[in-house]
C-alpha cells in the first residue's frame, strides 16, 4: 500500500484473547460507531455507521503498530476475519503460532500490556461542523479500509491534525469572508441572499 498523505489513522477499541480455543485469537472492535474521540483541543471526531456500508473487506491486513512488515492476518488469507454490526466494526486475527514476534504480541495482550487497537483509513465523505463555542466536529461518512492494527502506544498521526487544522482554518476564513461581505452590503444599503 502507497502511504498518502490523506491516509488517517484512528484509535478505537480494546483487545481480548481467546486463550481457551484450540486457535489463539487476538479479537476486538477496531471502529466503535458513533463514539466522539478528542483528536486534540477543541476537535472532535466520530465515524457515522453508514461510513461502512459498501466497504471493501475483502483484503485487509492486521497489523502490529501501522507497520506494513509486521503482518498478523489478512481477510484474503482466512486469518483475519471482519464483520460489521450495530456497534462497529468487529475483528478476530488468529495468531500465526510459528511467528515469535506474533506469539510475543499474543502474550502481552493476554496480560494486558497492549490492550488497543486502531485502524487506517482514506476518508471518502464526512460532515464538519462548527459549533457556537468555537469547537469542531467532525462526522465521517464514508472510508476506504487498509489495515487494522494492534498497538502499543495509540497515537494519531501528524498528516491528519495538520489536515483537520487546514479544514477547519478555511472554514472560519470563509465564515468570515461571508460576514464581512454582508456587512459591507449592509451598509451600502444592498440586501442580498447567499446561496451555498
Amino acid at each position: 500500500m502507497k502511504k498518502r498523505t490523506s491516509f488517517q489513522v484512528r484509535d478505537i477499541g480494546e483487545l481480548n484473547t481467546n486463550n481457551e480455543a484450540t486457535e489463539k485469537i487476538i479479537s476486538g472492535y477496531f471502529i466503535v460507531f458513533n463514539s466522539e474521540t478528542e483528536l486534540y483541543d477543541g476537535v472532535w471526531e466520530e465515524i457515522a455507521p453508514e461510513a461502512l456500508n459498501g466497504v471493501d473487506l475483502s483484503d485487509v491486513r492486521a497489523l502490529t503498530d501501522h507497520e506494513t512488515d509486521k503482518v498478523l492476518g489478512r481477510t484474503k488469507s482466512s486469518t483475519l476475519s471482519l464483520s460489521v454490526d450495530s456497534k462497529g466494526l468487529y475483528g478476530e486475527i488468529r495468531v500465526n503460532e510459528q511467528d515469535q514476534e506474533a506469539m510475543n504480541l499474543y502474550s502481552r495482550v493476554m496480560r494486558g500490556d497492549v490492550d488497543q487497537c486502531s485502524f487506517g483509513f482514506d476518508i471518502l465523505n464526512e460532515e464538519m461542523i462548527q459549533n457556537p463555542d468555537g469547537t469542531v466536529k467532525f462526522i465521517i461518512k464514508s472510508i476506504k479500509l487498509y489495515e487494522v492494527s494492534v498497538v502499543t502506544f495509540p497515537a494519531y498521526q501528524d498528516t491528519a491534525v495538520e489536515a483537520r487544522s487546514k479544514q477547519i482554518k478555511n472554514a472560519h476564513k470563509r465564515a468570515f469572508e461571508s460576514l464581512k461581505k454582508q456587512t459591507e452590503e449592509k451598509l451600502n444599503g444592498i440586501k442580498t441572499t447567499y446561496f451555498r
